[in-house]
């Protein structure tokens, strides 16, 4: 039975994933006038995700700046949060929490 601590880490991160996906999904409807960016409903989820993964995409993309107007960010950040719950799991089954 995991610890709760490990739990909650891993569930933390795990749903900033779909929440960071949910943010790079609705930004390319947004781009491709697929959705109308002016209904409230999606202007609250685009400002609710953006306020989530705006400020860990900021010093992401200091360091990567988008290259022939794609975006790698979001990919970046994903990665990262992969390997911190891969690193909790790792870190659980040597020490334990």
């Amino acid at each position: 039975m995991p610890q709760p601590i490990y739990w909650l880490l891993t569930t933390i991160l795990e749903i900033y994933t779909v929440i960071i996906l949910v943010w790079v999904i609705l930004s390319w409807l947004v781009g491709f006038n697929v959705i109308n960016r002016y209904n409230p409903f999606v202007q609250a989820i685009m400002r609710a995700t953006s306020v989530l993964v705006e400020p860990a995409l900021a010093p992401i993309r200091r360091i990567l700046p988008p290259l022939g107007g794609f975006d790698f960010s979001p990919i970046v950040l994903l990665l990262l949060v992969r390997f911190l719950i891969i690193t909790l799991g790792w870190i659980y089954l040597r020490v334990g929490f």
